[in-house]
């Protein structure tokens, strides 16, 4: 009897998680697609302000590390997301609902940077040891998406219909002796009304899993400079007379 009471409880109170954590999921999906074109508080930047004054979807997350500025870069220069669990899992769904064709071994090797150069990204802007921003133009809801690049100077006036153009960035910003913040910015903008009603449902879906492979790059920059840094120090504490 108190075996069948217990298992009893156990399925309600797992029924009860279950539809907790499917209105969670409908509420962020009725979230992001009613928000959706609304940037009116976006966040300025210059350098990207440049390629994409004006979106539909802007997206800054940032996260502070005990780590100088030029550590902090070249740990984000030096990312390989491959090798987060969490991120190979949320390639692998979007390969499964879209019936992708995997992404071959050769690609998977590289670092971050190395690997969105090799399938199409461009490099629109640099400043050294700080910042860098990438873009590309291309149709997101097909299972096996290609992404074009642009010469920097066009990136901004493309507007062939039927694309959305992407910019992000990578940055990193001194923030007092041995601290810096690691920041990553996302913009999107479509270049018809066509390509607006194919890509908001896209972006409803897809969006959480886009949004947390971002919090799992600032985690793993993050750990990755501070180790460096550490390193570093206690290299020089060993080799001081």
């Amino acid at each position: 009897m108190r075996t069948s009471r217990a298992r009893n409880t156990s399925a309600r109170i797992l029924a009860g998680v279950a539809a907790v954590g499917a209105a969670a999921g409908l509420a962020f999906l009725a979230r992001t697609w009613f928000r959706y074109g609304r940037v009116g508080g976006r966040f300025a930047d210059p350098l990207i302000d440049r390629f994409m004054p004006v979106c539909e979807v802007a997206e800054r997350h940032e996260i502070r590390v005990a780590a100088p500025a030029e550590v902090t870069y070249a740990a984000a220069m030096d990312l390989d997301l491959r090798r987060s669990r969490v991120v190979q899992a949320i390639f692998r769904a979007r390969e499964v609902l879209l019936r992708a064709q995997p992404a071959s071994v050769e690609v998977q090797t590289r670092s971050f940077i190395d690997e969105m150069r090799a399938i199409g990204w461009g490099v629109l802007a640099e400043v050294p040891g700080r910042a860098i921003v990438m873009g590309a133009y291309t149709q997101p809801w097909h299972a096996d998406v290609v992404f074009h690049s642009l010469p920097p100077a066009e990136f901004a006036a493309f507007n062939d219909p039927g694309y959305v153009k992407i910019v992000w960035t990578l940055a990193a910003e001194p923030r007092g002796s041995g601290s810096s913040v690691f920041r990553t910015d996302t913009r999107v903008a479509t270049t018809d009304a066509e390509a607006r009603r194919r890509f908001r449902p896209y972006w409803t879906v897809f969006a959480a899993g886009i949004l947390l492979i971002r919090h799992r790059a600032l985690a793993l920059v993050k750990a990755e400079a501070e180790r460096r840094y550490a390193a570093g120090a206690r290299a020089l504490s060993s080799s001081a007379p």
